[in-house]
């Protein structure tokens, strides 16, 4: 009888591993979708529109220059486990998303696959060239890639990708589309905030270190009268900024706006000599202390535009 009852409690005790394998091995269709955002901005939507049905690995942080980042075997493993890539696009990553998607061989993930999302393919893009070429610096044919910045695109935008979550992750299609109608209902009231409190800022001037901005002022009718840089992503340099100067002196700008992740000494040069306010804006998601997601990201940069031309403050 005691070997009998060994075996019952060998047998019991093989159908409880049993039972945890099966129970571990179903896990795995119950889990939070792996998504591997390139920008902040990104990997906040997909919170927006995913919450806890998604696990955001964010690539980047509103400290780091996009155009420039390195292929690290941490990033290939994350694109490897992936089910979906969420990145600007407009050859905005051209320097290192092609290598990591080579490299982790996810079939998911490919061009052209459903696990592959631009943002920017999503909406119209400004600044769209026919040909490009060398001589004219750091420009994206594909158009202006930073398109983030403009709440109606960022609108499209989302319920484009809200779609795409439902496509790869039909058990939750649901979810995904109460969510996209919730944060468009938020999104709208915010607009229309946005727009009204913005009103003084239309027809203002600014100098800006990139074109990061180009979305952002076209919305509030804020025009770009020069570049910090003198040709598209070719640092600042000491002649180009002394011509600055002069024009400043006699057409001056409202403000100078460079974001948190570029060198402040150019910006800051230029704001010494003319006595322009030099303005940080945060970018990305990230960018400040006061962008923490995509409603307070919209409110903290126009705090600062309107900070810089002495309006009230945002409330």
């Amino acid at each position: 009888m005691a070997r009998t009852g060994f075996k019952m409690r060998t047998l019991h005790f093989s159908h409880a591993i049993l039972g945890g394998m099966l129970l571990w091995v179903s896990i795995p269709a119950h889990a939070a979708l792996q998504v591997f955002a390139c920008e902040p901005e990104w990997a906040a939507l997909i919170d927006e529109l995913a919450a806890d049905k998604a696990s955001v690995y964010r690539a980047t942080t509103a400290q780091q220059d996009v155009h420039r980042i390195q292929a690290r075997p941490s990033l290939i493993a994350q694109v490897r486990k992936a089910d979906l890539v969420i990145c600007s696009g407009a050859e905005l990553e051209v320097g290192w998303l092609p290598l990591l998607l080579r490299r982790a061989a996810n079939p998911k993930v490919q061009p052209g696959k459903m696990g592959y999302f631009m943002a920017a393919e999503q909406v119209e893009r400004l600044d769209v060239h026919a040909t490009v070429d060398r001589s004219m610096g750091d420009v994206h044919a594909a158009g202006n890639p930073h398109v983030h910045l403009d709440p109606y695109r960022m609108m499209t935008i989302a319920q484009s990708l809200a779609k795409r979550l439902a496509t790869i992750d039909p058990s939750n299609a649901d979810f995904y589309h109460d969510q996209q109608q919730q944060f468009a209902t938020r999104w709208q009231a915010a607009i229309k905030k946005w727009e009204q409190l913005a009103l003084p800022l239309q027809g203002k001037t600014a100098v800006v270190h990139h074109k990061d901005w180009r979305y952002l002022l076209n919305w509030l009718g804020i025009t770009t009268v020069a570049s910090l840089e003198p040709k598209p992503g070719l640092p600042p340099n000491a002649n180009h900024l002394a011509r600055l100067n002069q024009q400043m002196k006699t057409a001056p700008a409202a403000m100078i706006l460079r974001a948190s992740y570029q060198a402040a000494r150019p910006s800051q040069w230029l704001a010494n000599k003319s006595g322009i306010p030099a303005i940080v804006l945060p970018y990305t998601v990230g960018g400040s202390d006061g962008a923490q997601d995509l409603f307070s990201l919209y409110d903290d940069t126009l705090q600062h535009l309107l900070n810089a031309i002495g309006a009230s403050d945002l409330k």
